[in-house]
């Protein structure tokens, strides 16, 4: 009696338990599924899963796992190969996920819904498109298809109440015409909306990608070759949409969007945003980092006069702004302990040999001055200073310098025209001067 009892009991606690599985192929390019719990802040490591012999893993779930946005991590960099997904706190969530296809939800009510909420809104969206490009002004046919659209977002809102994924589905209602429009003033109404339905102050909207899918796609998809004014406004727009009571989600994707311009190697809009919001974002957050960061990167971006500071040449104060012996300078910061330093200054030694309208500084990161009097005594026609307490030296922080060697290839004027990245690039700069 004792036994059934207690049988009784743990069979309904084993039918009510969940899990996240899935099947990963081609199975030999993958070995373990991580997974995180998605915050605003950050991304919880939660567990993992080890892939069996055909890419099938599993994670049981228990009761403290509490419903949110979590990612699966399946491949390095982590940052590059994740997807999110929805666990409402109640049911399994399985999919099948290759690289070719991505994700496929094979159950969980909640992630099913969103993908073919995505996919009927995006057939939708390919016949509007159809329409437009046709350059068609049947209004009966105008109204049918957007009586679509707005009979589809009706549609999911329904089948989505009561789930975590309404929050999506309704941050994605689409612009919906009342009368007829020519594409100019739909495109323009289009643009105007499409931010509106966003609660960016949401925490399920937070923890996910979606608030940068559709931060990205606003700015760089909305306008075809977008200019360099269209980037600002755009911009402006989503800082306008974005409360300033949300100061930390405001911060986060402001900065993620200066980074998407840094890697584009987009100075001025990179800039812009520093200027504009981000600077003053770091000041209110008290983020440090970030304020030091976007510091150095405007003043070291292409076409900025490199920082000052002081040089002791022949005995004598000066400052590199003061230097006027060549056509152009090679910035070098360097240090007698770094191996790459030393195995590098030789070869650029050799590079500037037959170039006497270049000059090279050569700022040296040191704890103490003894190796580096020693070391500097074998570049006798470089422009030497000595900059102590190394890594905490202010320079390193004027100039974002994060490993040695780093260069920079000055005009006359110290303004920065190259930042080279590494020896082989730096060759070919300096071949072209």
């Amino acid at each position: 009696m004792k036994k059934l009892l207690i049988l009784l009991f743990v069979l309904p606690l084993l039918l009510q338990a969940q899990s996240v599985k899935g099947t990963f192929l081609p199975a030999e390019d993958f070995s373990y599924a991580f997974l995180y719990h998605a915050t605003p802040e950050s991304a919880n490591y939660v567990n993992r899963g080890q892939l069996d012999s055909i890419g099938n893993f599993e994670i049981q779930l228990d009761s403290t796992v509490a419903p949110g946005i979590y990612k699966i991590v399946y491949a390095t960099p982590p940052e590059e190969n994740n997807f999110d997904f929805i666990y409402d706190g109640k049911e399994t969530v399985a999919f099948n996920f290759s690289n070719d296809k991505g994700v496929e939800f094979t159950k969980s009510e909640e992630n099913k819904l969103w993908t073919s909420y995505l996919k009927s809104i995006e057939m939708v969206n390919q016949t509007i498109s159809n329409y437009y490009s046709k350059e068609n002004n049947d209004e009966k046919g105008f109204t049918a298809i957007f009586k679509t659209l707005k009979d589809t977002q009706t549609a999911y809102e329904e089948l989505a109440k009561n789930k975590l994924v309404f929050k999506f589905i309704k941050a994605n209602r689409p612009y919906i015409p009342t009368q007829y429009e020519g594409i100019t003033t739909y495109s323009e109404n289009l643009k105007q909306h499409y931010l509106s339905q966003v609660d960016f102050s949401d925490y399920l909207l937070q923890s996910s990608s979606y608030l940068i899918d559709r931060v990205t796609a606003y700015v760089f998809n909305m306008v075809a070759d977008p200019s360099e004014a269209t980037y600002k406004q755009h911009i402006d727009d989503v800082a306008a949409a974005i409360s300033n009571d949300d100061l930390s989600i405001k911060t986060s994707l402001l900065e993620m969007l200066w980074q998407r311009f840094v890697a584009l190697n987009n100075n001025n809009i990179a800039n812009y945003i520093t200027d504009s919001y981000l600077l003053e974002l770091a000041k209110s957050t008290n983020n440090k980092v970030l304020k030091d960061m976007v510091i150095s990167f405007k003043n070291t971006s292409i076409g900025s006069k490199a920082p000052n500071f002081e040089i002791t040449l022949d005995g004598k104060k000066t400052s590199l702004h003061q230097l006027e012996s060549a056509e152009n300078y090679l910035l070098v910061f360097w240090s007698s302990g770094c191996s790459h330093c030393l195995s590098e200054l030789p070869q650029v030694r050799e590079m500037v040999a037959n170039k006497p309208n270049l000059k090279v500084v050569a700022f040296g990161l040191e704890d103490n001055s003894r190796d580096w009097e020693r070391q500097k005594e074998n570049y006798p026609d470089f422009i030497h200073q000595i900059g102590l307490e190394k890594w905490d030296n202010p320079i390193v922080k004027t100039y974002g310098i994060s490993a040695t060697p780093m260069y920079f290839i000055l005009d006359a004027s110290k303004h920065i025209i190259a930042k080279p990245y590494g020896i082989e690039q730096l060759e070919v700069l300096l071949k072209e001067l």
